[in-house]
């Protein structure tokens, strides 16, 4: 191998936001940054939905078939406090990035600012150690109730960054059990798989392990530790979580070697921040007797497409003028009529 392999110290804060609390929420991410940073981390990953929170509990006052003016009210909450991509918050994480030389890879709740002004997306967001936006993934299936809040992200967004650490991408929560999902992560080469999550039980252990083995990547599952009292108190529709336990999210954040080996974690009942040296000559090793889309795969039989392009809604040209989009076979015959 012509490149030199490196050894990577990195980081997996398992921490609450303020929840419902953009503003304070940056404000612990960046002492909890700056925290990670002096332990020597070069890569720092934090939860699903981090800012402004995972709104695990809450029914948004929905039912089938109605919802109710107090549930929109949540919903103006979780808008409110979510996040312009770019804009204000954005800016300050790439700053904290930039202040500790570290890449940076947050969960937010995305507020649509570029079309409909009025859709949420759980994205994750990648920033390098310049302090510069190098990308990010919007969830393209969003679990459960998560669809009545979240949209749909398109395979724009399925993003992978080759970096001086390494090669970074992964999924998000549920994502991970999407079969050609994953495949269209381990085409792009990742080294450093990041699966932050809200899913705290024993069984997703078992799913992270197996994408560390299928992918012979490095995995770092991130996830928050909440409870109850954590909830702002005159939150609408905070009487949803009346019947739950106090802690609602224990936790379970972890890394993973390339051979399924457990390098640190997990950890439960308490936030904390994980940290493992990883050795990427061990994404190396690990390929000598599987490659899942290598030697493997098997392309003779299996092949995935992966339709990578934006999908707007409306689409205009440079004068703003709404395009009409011409078939492929009519663009054609247009061509003739003008030869």
């Amino acid at each position: 191998m012509e490149d030199t392999l490196l050894k990577v110290k990195v980081a997996v804060v398992q921490a609450s936001p303020v929840l419902f609390n953009c503003e304070a929420t940056v404000e612990k991410a960046k002492h909890l940054i700056s925290e990670a940073a002096e332990k020597g981390s070069k890569l720092i990953l934090f939860p699903e939905a981090y800012i402004p929170a995972y709104p695990r509990g809450l029914s948004f006052g929905t039912v089938v078939g109605s919802r109710s003016p107090e549930g929109r009210l949540t919903w103006e909450r979780y808008w409110v406090n979510s996040v312009d991509v770019p804009g204000p918050t954005t800016e300050q994480l790439g700053d904290a990035a930039r202040d500790a030389n570290i890449y940076l890879a947050m969960g937010v709740i995305e507020r649509d600012s570029q079309y409909s002004r009025g859709t949420l997306y759980c994205t994750l967001l990648y920033f390098g150690p310049n302090g510069k936006l190098l990308g990010k993934h919007r969830k393209i299936m969003p679990t459960g109730a998560e669809r009545l809040i979240w949209g749909a992200g398109d395979g724009s967004t399925l993003t992978a960054i080759k970096t001086d650490i390494g090669t970074i991408g992964g999924l998000i929560c549920w994502e991970n059990y999407m079969p050609l999902a994953r495949v269209s992560m381990y085409g792009k080469g990742v080294e450093i798989y990041l699966a932050p999550t809200a899913d705290a039980r024993e069984r997703w252990q078992c799913t992270l392990r197996h994408i560390a083995l299928e992918g012979r990547c490095f995995v770092l599952g991130c996830n928050q530790y909440v409870t109850k009292s954590m909830y702002p108190t005159d939150l609408e529709g905070i009487e949803d979580l009346a019947d739950l336990p106090e802690e609602i999210c224990q936790g379970g954040s972890v890394i993973i070697s390339p051979l399924g080996e457990v390098l640190v974690g997990p950890l439960y009942g308490k936030e904390g921040i994980l940290y493992a040296d990883l050795d990427l000559a061990e994404v190396v090793r690990s390929h000598y007797d599987f490659d899942a889309i290598g030697h493997y795969s098997r392309p003779d039989i299996f092949q995935l497409y992966v339709d990578e392009r934006s999908k707007p809604t409306v689409l205009y040209n440079e004068r703003g003028q709404l395009k009409t989009l011409i078939k492929s076979d009519e663009k054609e015959k247009n061509a003739e009529k003008s030869a």
